[in-house]
């Protein structure tokens, strides 16, 4: 007898993605942007989108964010379009979530919800799932009856000690709270074993090189480019969340360690900005921060600025204590009379232009972070012919920019800074060096 096989594949939601158009909303994108932006999202969430939608709003009604009457247009667009799910582009209060919800008959998400819905999916390794985790029950804490199934029925009868179904809420969130506590308990053991990680790497030493950006801005691949690793890297947003460090080799010899974080957005929840922060501490301890921006976008400018701001929160500004390089990325993309005009933008500013995808630039860039993190002078080490455990151990640590040779040894000049120098003396006394000036 024939068995009839069961396709177990379920099939996407239907979605329609609605971008509030607010009066005195920032020019900085137009709405048509942002909206393009959230059709984006919706897609690295694999919904079915079926229309995307600006609904221009004067002024945020309370219960619903929109008016009533647009709030019946739109159900009966969700009614003719057959959506599972709506999703705004804005962030609702939970009254307004619910609200909507009853009104249209149809799941509605937040844009909250929807970047913290695909964290949850992209996470991978133990930490990110326990920063995903935080992040989510921060945001759900005032949507119990969303997270807690059993609470779809809130109210209790009325009276002096108010009904079960408000002391059930009473319980979920004491529960709530003492699992977020948990988690927060996790996350800082994370951050001390990271911080005793960053530690054992200054002993080496290693410098960090730091790479953040907007989302889909070509981070992954440039990692891929400059250490030669496999992380995947796709035209999707959000498609790297975990964090990964990879060893570089940069010109003269030196090696550095290479941190790919989390590409961040606009309005990015600032749930995951703090749950975020053990990640993220990798940034603020980087010795060179590499801001990648995709100059092939229109909407470049804004989201430097974007970037800007999260890198602010975390306590990384741009002065001149910190040095952060921007990495324009995707010049492949452009025409030739762009990329003329790039490179000459680029030049002004001191930023570095580059093709991950192609190679193009990234020679040039690697030469940048060499002189970024050589902060050190140059030194000159005199070694015999056959001292090649010290020729090796300067060239491991320190950066090496000149080597004669004659028959009296080797003449190295190198860089190091003050650890690897100090390292190098306690296990060489017997080697003399001077600065390269003297």
């Amino acid at each position: 007898m024939k068995t009839r096989s069961i396709d177990h594949h379920v099939p996407p939601q239907a979605a329609l993605v609605i971008h509030p158009a607010r009066a005195r909303a920032s020019r900085v994108r137009t709405p048509e942007e942002r909206l393009e932006e959230a059709l984006g999202l919706s897609g690295a969430l694999d919904l079915d989108v079926r229309r995307g939608l600006v609904v221009p709003l004067r002024a945020p009604t309370p219960a619903t964010l929109f008016g009533s009457g647009k709030v019946e247009e739109i159900a009966t667009l969700c009614r003719d379009l057959d959506v599972d799910v709506v999703v705004i582009d804005d962030a609702l209060s939970p009254i307004q979530q619910r609200n909507l919800e009853r009104a249209w008959q149809v799941k509605v998400i937040d844009r909250t919800g929807l970047i913290l819905e695909i964290f949850a999916r992209r996470a991978r390794t133990g930490e990110g799932r326990l920063q995903v985790e935080l992040a989510r029950l921060d945001y759900e804490r005032s949507r119990l009856v969303r997270t807690w199934t059993h609470l779809e029925r809130q109210r209790g009868g009325f009276g002096f000690l108010g009904g079960p179904g408000e002391t059930q809420i009473e319980a979920d969130r004491r529960l709530l709270d003492e699992r977020i506590l948990k988690l927060k308990a996790d996350l800082a053991d994370v951050r001390r074993t990271r911080g005793l990680q960053r530690q054992g790497r200054k002993r080496v030493p290693y410098p960090i090189v730091a790479l953040v950006g907007y989302t889909n801005a070509g981070k992954s691949t440039l990692f891929n480019r400059v250490t030669g690793a496999q992380v995947m890297a796709k035209a999707m947003l959000f498609a790297t969340l975990d964090p990964t460090l990879r060893e570089l080799r940069l010109p003269g010899g030196r090696s550095a360690i290479v941190s790919d974080t989390v590409g961040f957005i606009s309005d990015l929840p600032h749930e995951l900005v703090e749950a975020f922060r053990a990640t993220l501490d990798e940034v603020r301890e980087a010795d060179v921060v590499l801001h990648v921006r995709d100059v092939a976008t229109h909407d470049s400018e804004a989201q430097s600025r974007d970037v800007a701001e999260v890198l602010e929160e975390i306590g990384v500004a741009r002065d001149e204590d910190r040095r952060i390089l921007e990495v324009w990325n995707k010049v492949d993309l452009l025409d030739p009379v762009a990329r003329e005009d790039l490179a000459e933008r680029a030049r002004l500013r001191g930023a570095v232009a580059v093709s991950a995808a192609t190679g193009e630039g990234i020679t040039a860039l690697l030469a940048r972070i060499a002189s970024l993190i050589d902060e050190a002078p140059e030194r000159t080490f005199q070694l015999g012919a056959a001292d090649g455990e010290a020729l090796a151990w300067l060239y491991r640590h320190g950066r090496v920019t000149d080597r004669q040779e004659s028959e009296a040894g080797l003449t190295i000049t190198a860089r190091l800074d003050p650890q690897a120098l100090g390292r190098f003396e306690q296990m060489r006394p017997d080697l003399t060096t001077r600065l390269a000036a003297e």
